[in-house]
């Protein structure tokens, strides 16, 4: 299983990197833990790859990076982007997450 992106969060994370003042290589995507259902989703900008990354090409030199923990919990997850009147964000559609709280931003397995 893969962890996938959509075409909206792929254009929003497209722009973040484009106006960050790094030399970026990708998105690391993780699960750590905490929230108000065990576990929270954290995106970062990331620089350079750790030992164990697995990757996904989300664009020319850009990259979905996720470390070998965390993809036990993502795997199947797709990473959407919501720019509806609830609020701007980036959203995990996530089939390994039995619950999760009301925002979205943490949830259990």
């Amino acid at each position: 299983m893969s962890i996938s992106v959509s075409e909206s969060a792929a254009s929003q994370i497209h722009k973040i990197v484009t106006e960050s003042n790094t030399e970026v290589i990708g998105v690391r995507v993780g699960v750590q833990g905490g929230g108000c259902s065990g576990l929270s989703y954290v995106l970062d900008l990331e620089t350079e790859e750790r030992e164990g990354d697995r990757f996904y090409p989300i664009g020319e030199n850009i990259s979905l990076l996720v470390d070998k923990k965390s993809y036990l919990f993502l795997a199947g997850t797709t990473l959407e982007w919501s720019g509806g009147l609830n609020g701007k964000g980036f959203e995990f559609s996530n089939p390994n997450a039995n619950a999760s709280c009301g925002c979205g931003s943490s949830f259990s397995v």
